[in-house]
């Protein structure tokens, strides 16, 4: 690696761009640190820790603006067991699928392998792109995907034409956009992600926000007589959260980290205001790229790029990998491409918690490092 010191200046105030887990304030982790020896190491089933995920509904609720008969619940686990939960506890029969990315085509995967379900649905499109749904009388759960993070590639979640919530459930992995990008509640019956991106905390909680019709799918399916593992019980998750606790014992500094962005959230605008926050930080990385004569965005079309996860394309005469590796040795870290795509990429998280003068920061150092290798 070449040895280049990027200049003080130039550098962000803070060089945390992942794209999950994901940069975690500075404010909030003072605020654990300050509860450590009355927080951490108790129980989860007392009233402490109880206020605390009532406090994290309520303030779900509130920035995902959710209407009356939603309901928010939470379970161990993050997103990606989640999965395994609504294909046990969500899907009647058959689900279809949009897979455009690492993220969405794996609980595609999942449903596929499922021997009590019928072979799913799979739309796909290139990478760098999305697709769109297709409307099936055939089918009970369609399983989209706001912000695919391997690629950058955001899509607005909508009801199918046609189809009503009780014969077709949305169900919408939100992982790196809750919180960060808009969407209207009434189109989608179940909102799930975890909360180690957008929302600026630690790993090892799923949360879904679920409709009335979302509810009244999973009695169903518990009527039915389907065999579900015990930790996978959508209902079971459901009665827990009601009484403000999980089946089993949670992370206690991701439910207090989780709270704590929350709050922040919610007090300085809610869900308008961190979209704007995170529109400027994007806006910002794809200016310079558009405008740069080694780099372009990897999502060709500007309506499908992410406001919250940057994909950007370099030269192939300017190596991401050593691009990286010197922000690394210069303290901006987690700004490489997903390993899976193959391509000669940065990726930038851009989540409310990054100040957009970082991502203008993380340019200009991005700029000194490629001339640096030229000369």
């Amino acid at each position: 690696m070449p040895a280049i010191r990027i200049p003080a200046d130039l550098l962000p105030s803070d060089g945390r761009f992942g794209s999950g887990p994901s940069k975690v304030r500075p404010e909030a982790l003072a605020a654990l640190a300050s509860v450590g020896t009355t927080w951490m190491g108790t129980s989860h089933r007392q009233a402490p820790v109880k206020q605390v995920v009532a406090s994290v509904r309520r303030g779900l609720a509130d920035l995902l603006r959710l209407p009356d008969g939603y309901e928010v619940v939470l379970g161990n686990g993050g997103a990606t067991v989640f999965w395994d939960v609504a294909l046990f506890g969500l899907i009647s029969r058959r689900s279809q699928h949009l897979s455009f990315g690492e993220f969405s085509s794996k609980f595609a995967s999942a449903v596929t392998d499922a021997p009590h379900l019928e072979a799913p649905q799979v739309i796909t499109s290139p990478l760098g792109t999305h697709p769109q749904v297709r409307p099936d009388p055939d089918v009970d759960l369609y399983a989209l995907t706001q912000n695919e993070t391997s690629t950058g590639v955001a899509a607005t979640p909508r009801r199918p034409d046609g189809v009503s919530p009780e014969t077709g459930l949305v169900a919408v992995d939100a992982t790196s956009a809750a919180g960060a990008v808009l969407f209207d509640p009434l189109e989608v019956d179940v909102y799930y992600f975890s909360p180690q991106k957008a929302l600026a905390s630690d790993g090892g909680l799923w949360l879904a926000a679920c409709s009335p019709a979302a509810l009244a799918r999973v009695e169903q399916v518990a009527a039915s007589g389907r065999w579900t593992p015990p930790t996978l019980d959508l209902g079971a998750a459901i009665d827990n959260s009601r009484k403000d606790q999980t089946l089993n014992t949670p992370a206690l500094a991701t439910l207090f980290l989780l709270d704590e962005q929350l709050r922040w959230l919610n007090g300085n605008g809610g869900l308008d205001w961190a979209a704007d926050r995170c529109r400027r930080s994007s806006t910002i990385l794809y200016s310079w790229a558009a405008t740069s004569d080694y780099a372009r965005p990897f999502v060709a079309d500007p309506a499908q790029r992410s406001t919250v996860v940057g994909t950007i394309d370099l030269d192939p005469t300017v190596d991401a990998t050593t691009v990286c590796a010197v922000l690394r040795a210069n303290g901006v870290v987690d700004t490489d491409s997903y390993r899976k795509l193959g391509r000669n990429q940065v990726r930038v998280g851009m989540y409310p918690a990054v100040d957009p003068d970082d991502v203008e920061a993380l340019t200009a150092c991005i700029d000194h490092i490629a001339s640096a290798l030229s000369g």
